[in-house]
């Protein structure tokens, strides 16, 4: 176990452990919890892009890793998209559909791998990840900085990444039901 407990998988557990921060944070929102909320959770999010490279860079890469990274990117975006729409600052309608995509997806994966098949993540997904993370972003400043208002913009990105995730959701299905085909077609 201690081999799996390497830097990339350390910087990816500390994706998952920013999660209790980020709801303390949103619990009681005002100008500066709420700025400390988006700063943890940009850093937070960047552990995705370093984890990935020291785990290719200095042979890091496991099974626990490989299982525990994409877990990650959707505990931290899921816990904040529920603190946003419990805050009532995003519907909560868009909330469950990015929910129920992330479990379909989850389950779908689970299932190929017990048939021995990987579903891995495609470029609609990564796009996917990234345009909740630049949407969430705004939505956690929510409140005007400089004149500016960052809720429009969050909102924005929200519906660009609402529209990825279904499709996103959709290939995933296809590709499951591609490779369940195969396998049924092979077995027989």
């Amino acid at each position: 176990m201690l081999k799996q407990l390497n830097l990339a998988n350390k910087l990816t557990l500390g994706r998952v452990l920013a999660v209790p921060g980020l709801v303390v944070l949103l619990t009681y929102p005002n100008r500066v919890t709420c700025l400390i909320a988006m700063l943890l959770f940009i850093a937070a999010s960047l552990t995705d892009l370093a984890d990935g490279y020291v785990a290719r860079r200095y042979g890091q890469v496991t099974a626990f890793g490989k299982f525990l990274d994409p877990l990650a990117d959707k505990i931290l975006v899921c816990s904040a998209l529920i603190m946003l729409a419990a805050l009532a600052w995003v519907p909560a309608w868009v909330v469950v559909v990015i929910l129920a995509r992330e479990i379909t997806v989850t389950g779908l994966r689970t299932i190929a791998v017990e048939q021995g098949v990987v579903i891995a993540a495609d470029r609609y997904g990564k796009m996917k990840t990234v345009m909740q993370i630049l949407a969430v972003c705004p939505l956690l400043l929510h409140y005007p900085w400089w004149g500016f208002d960052p809720q429009p913009l969050g909102l924005v990105f929200l519906y660009l990444a609402l529209a990825l995730t279904v499709f996103s959701g959709g290939n995933y299905l296809y590709t499951f039901y591609k490779n369940w085909v195969y396998t049924a077609e092979k077995g027989a």
